[in-house]
C-alpha cells in the first residue's frame, strides 16, 4: 500500500521513468507468450522453441538493467534523515523499492496478456484482419499456468535484482555508503578492466569457432544460428559491461595529464569518479550497438536468421531502448550526485561556460573512445560469420 500511495504522488519524470519499465515489461512478455504459443502447437518437440526462448534472454536481460537503473535513482527509496524513526530504514526502503519495481513489471506482463489475447482472437474475434493471427498462432492451445509463470519471471526476476543492488551494506567508519555500493573507493579505479577485456576477447573467440563449425554458415540463411555463436554474443555483451567502467576511469586519466587546464582537469576528475556509474550502461550499450551492427553486416550478404519471424524487431527494437534509457538514467543520476559540486563551484566564482565546456568535453571524449571500440567489435564479431 505504501508503493502504491508513493506512485501516485511520484514527480511526473519519475512516473515517465516507472512507465519505461511497465512498456519494457510488457514488451518480454509478449515475446514470451509468442514462444509458448508456437511451441504449444508444434506436434513433434524441437529444439527451436528453446532456441526461442534463448533469444527472449536479451530483452529480459535489458528490462532488468532498466528496471534496476531506476529502483536506484527513485527519490522515494532513497535512505533520509528521519526515516528510521518511523521504521523506514535502510531495509524496509529496499524492500519498497523491490515492491515498486514488481508493481510496475506486473502491470507490463498484465498489458502484455491482454494484448496478446486480443490480437489471437480469444477475447473479442480477431482484429485488423486476422493479419497476426499465423504469427500468434491463433486457434492454438495456450497452457494457462505455463503462460502465467512465465509472465512471472519478469516481476520477479526485476524486484529481486533490485533488492540485490539496492540492499544495506555494512559501512567502516568515515566509508561512502555511495561508494561502498559502487564497489570502489575514491581514488581507486575500477578492477573489471583486465576481466572484461578477457571476456570479450573469448566471447569472440567462441563466435568464430562457432561460426567456422556452422553447416552452410550464418550469413547465408540456413537456419537459426548455432548456440556457440550465441554464447559467443553473451560472452561479448559481459566483457564489454565489465569493461567500461574502467575505459572511463582510464579516460579520465589520460584526460587530465600532461598539465591540464581547469576545464580538461574537472572533466578528467569527474570522469574518474562517475566512471562505476555511466561506464556499465554505457559498456552494455557498446555491446548492443556492436551486435546491430554485425547483424546489418549479415544482413548484406544474405538472410540473417529472425527467430520471432516478424517479431524479430521487437525484440531488437526492446533490447536498443532499454539500454539507452538505462544510460540516460544512469546520467540523470550523475547530475543529480554532482549538483552539490556544482554549487560548490560556482559559489567560488568558476564561470558557468567552463563548467559547461567540462560537460562537453566529457561528452566528446567517451563517443571518440566507444564509437570506434564498438565498431572493432561488430566487425570481430561479424568476420567468422561472414565465411
Amino acid at each position: 500500500m505504501l508503493a502504491l500511495r508513493l506512485t501516485r504522488g511520484a514527480h511526473p519524470l519519475v512516473l515517465l521513468r516507472r512507465l519505461m519499465v511497465t512498456a519494457a515489461s510488457g514488451g518480454v512478455g509478449f515475446l514470451l507468450l509468442c514462444t509458448l504459443a508456437e511451441a504449444a502447437t508444434q506436434a513433434e518437440a524441437t529444439a527451436e522453441p528453446l532456441l526461442r526462448l534463448l533469444w527472449c534472454l536479451a530483452p529480459l536481460a535489458a528490462t532488468v538493467h532498466l528496471a534496476v537503473a531506476v529502483a536506484r535513482t527513485d527519490p522515494c527509496t532513497r535512505p533520509r534523515p528521519g526515516l528510521s524513526a518511523v521504521g523506514l530504514g535502510p531495509g524496509r526502503l529496499t524492500a519498497l523499492a523491490a515492491v515498486s519495481t514488481a508493481v510496475s513489471c506486473t502491470l507490463g506482463s498484465m498489458l502484455a496478456l491482454l494484448v496478446f489475447l486480443h490480437l489471437r482472437g480469444d477475447l473479442t474475434g480477431l482484429p485488423i484482419d486476422g493479419a497476426a493471427a499465423e504469427q500468434l498462432s491463433a486457434g492454438g492451445p495456450l497452457p494457462l499456468g505455463a503462460a502465467l509463470t512465465l509472465l512471472a519471471l519478469v516481476p520477479l526476476t526485476g524486484a529481486g535484482a533490485a533488492a540485490i543492488a539496492l540492499r544495506p551494506r555494512r559501512t567502516k567508519p568515515g566509508e561512502d555508503v555511495e561508494e561502498e555500493r559502487e564497489g570502489h573507493r575514491s581514488g581507486a579505479g575500477p578492477s573489471g578492466l583486465p576481466w572484461g577485456v578477457a571476456l570479450t576477447a573469448a566471447g569472440i573467440a567462441v563466435e568464430a569457432y562457432a561460426g567456422e563449425g556452422a553447416t552452410g554458415g550464418v550469413a547465408s540463411g540456413a537456419g537459426h544460428p548455432p548456440g556457440g555463436v550465441l554464447l559467443g554474443w553473451t560472452l561479448t555483451a559481459l566483457g564489454l559491461a565489465m569493461a567500461g567502467p574502467g575505459i572511463v576511469h582510464l579516460c579520465g586519466r589520460v584526460l587530465q595529464a600532461v598539465r591540464p587546464g581547469a576545464v580538461r582537469l574537472l572533466a578528467g576528475r569527474a570522469l574518474m569518479a562517475d566512471a562505476a556509474r555511466i561506464g556499465q550502461p554505457l559498456g552494455v550499450v557498446c555491446a548492443v550497438a556492436s551486435a546491430l551492427i554485425a547483424a546489418e553486416a549479415l544482413a548484406g550478404g544474405g538472410d540473417v536468421p529472425r527467430p520471432f519471424g516478424e517479431l524479430t524487431g521487437l525484440g531488437a527494437t526492446l533490447v536498443l531502448a532499454c539500454t539507452t534509457a538505462t544510460l540516460l538514467v544512469s546520467a540523470l543520476e550523475v547530475k543529480h550526485t554532482r549538483a552539490a559540486t556544482r554549487a560548490g563551484l560556482l559559489g567560488l566564482g568558476a564561470p558557468v561556460s567552463v563548467l559547461r565546456a567540462s560537460v562537453a568535453l566529457r561528452a566528446v571524449v567517451l563517443l571518440v573512445v566507444f564509437t570506434p571500440l564498438t565498431w572493432a567489435v561488430a566487425e570481430l564479431a561479424a568476420l567468422p560469420l561472414r565465411r
